[in-house]
């Protein structure tokens, strides 16, 4: 019997131009310097990361184009709204201050901000979590996404991770890889032949694929969230202990919580039509250019910003708004063209 639950959206948002954000960022970097810089990621403290080029703006349009039957949609953000931004009854803006806890901020670390969003105030069971550089290209049906008790995910089309030891020089992502494999093989050896973990049973044939999942719109259940901050509450804590990304405390929404799934039959590997396009590649233009001749094929895409020497006039930048605008070009309902006092009603 097919779900007819709603779907949520939630997405992760910054302004990183924003004058007041930027202390809080240098501050908490300078911090973090006089005590550690060693921990710190690859990329973890770089403009691309935090810069905000229209993404969301589009990824919102492509949900409205794509997925209009979509659920309420939430943007976490830090004390921020995209002036842009309709008042709608079918979004709320929940703060950084409203799930995670008072004396763990700030945080800049996506990672560690992901980790809290299943915690969402009248979140929807089944929910699509979103970075804001995601964006659907296809029309969308829940079956394509989730089944009765599970979802599917996909792997990236980057090379295999070498190693199962965690590395200071490699990207959260390369390293959730290998902390996934650390834990559910630690489990797994401590695993009885009849026993049972939680209300799933870990597949005694299940076999670590050294890959990354694709930069994709993320099913995900909140019940499952729940079950393993409290299974794996080591690496919750672990996570949620960072301000900035480090390489040794990866990312978990974004590959432990998929690999878990997959272990206990929660989660199957599927294969979608996707495009990974990254801004500060010398191929650029020709990415873009592939990304519009195959608009309407691909079930989604991401433009990953890493133009991180780029000021807001860098032409790499402008290239990708204008290839955004050129497919997207109908706003969302959640878009106006006027500043709205939204946020002001929001933050006084």
């Amino acid at each position: 019997m097919q779900d007819a639950s709603p779907i949520d959206i939630v997405y992760l948002w910054v302004d990183g131009e924003d004058s007041q954000w930027r202390l809080k960022r240098q501050q908490a970097a300078d911090q973090l310097c006089r005590h550690s810089h060693s921990a710190m990621a690859r990329f973890g403290n770089v403009e691309g990361r935090f810069r905000d080029n229209d993404e969301l703006r589009y990824s919102l349009r492509a949900l409205d184009q794509f997925f209009p039957a979509h659920g309420h949609v939430y943007i976490v953000t830090d004390a921020q709204v995209p002036a842009w931004l309709q008042a709608s009854d079918r979004l709320t803006i929940v703060d950084h201050r409203a799930l995670i806890p008072h004396d763990a901020l700030p945080t800049f670390d996506s990672g560690h901000i992901e980790s809290y969003i299943h915690r969402i105030s009248g979140l929807s069971e089944r929910y699509f979590y979103f970075n804001d550089d995601v964006f659907f290209g296809a029309p969308v049906h829940a079956s394509d996404w989730f089944y009765p008790g599970g979802f599917y995910v996909t792997w990236s089309d980057d090379a295999c991770v070498a190693g199962l030891d965690m590395q200071s020089h490699d990207t959260s992502l390369e390293n959730a890889s290998r902390l996934s494999c650390q834990w559910l093989q630690a489990k797994a050896s401590q695993q009885a032949p009849n026993a049972t973990t939680g209300a799933h049973r870990l597949d005694p044939h299940y076999a670590h694929t050294p890959r990354t999942f694709a930069h994709s719109p993320r099913p995900m259940l909140k019940s499952l969230l729940y079950a393993l901050e409290h299974e794996a509450h080591d690496l919750f804590a672990r996570v949620r202990s960072t301000v900035f990304r480090t390489w040794d405390k990866p990312t978990l929404v974004s590959d432990f919580v998929l690999r878990w799934a997959l272990a206990h039959g929660v989660a199957q590997i599927k294969d979608y039509s996707h495009s990974h396009v990254s801004t500060g590649d010398a191929d650029t233009a020709n990415q873009l250019a592939q990304l519009r001749q195959t608009w309407g094929s691909l079930d989604f895409f991401c433009i990953n910003d890493t133009t991180d020497d780029a000021q807001d006039d860098d032409p790499r930048l402008i290239q990708v708004r204008n290839t955004l605008q050129a497919l997207l070009h109908v706003p969302s309902v959640f878009e106006t063209q006027t500043f709205t006092h939204f946020a002001r009603q929001l933050y006084g």
